[in-house]
């Protein structure tokens, strides 16, 4: 665990992310993404899938939305923590209903 994350909360971690006092970690910075808005229990993420993102049939790899998900869920738990504990994702699944691509709004 770093050392801001030890002397912060988790809300005022995930806020420093928010507001840029922090910065993200290299995979948002990979992916394209940027966390935008934080409440207890509640993270907000913007991004726009691109040509990048395509998988050879030519729509936004489940990667990146899994991705995703899983970055913004382990933030949302971690702005429930009290300042000096981390957490950690045992499981995640989900299930696609339906294609993306870089048009469609997520």
């Amino acid at each position: 665990m770093t050392t801001k994350k030890r002397a912060t909360s988790g809300l005022e971690f995930v806020q420093g992310l928010v507001d840029g006092t922090l910065p993200l970690n290299t995979m948002a910075e990979t992916l394209g993404y940027d966390i935008v808005e934080v409440a207890k229990g509640r993270v907000v993420a913007a991004a726009t899938p691109n040509e990048r993102h395509r998988n050879p049939a030519g729509t936004v790899h489940g990667g990146l939305a899994a991705t995703l998900l899983r970055q913004l869920h382990g933030l949302a738990v971690q702005s429930m923590l009290d300042k000096g504990f981390a957490q950690t994702t045992l499981e995640f699944r989900f299930r696609w209903f339906a294609p993306s691509t870089p048009q469609t709004a997520w």
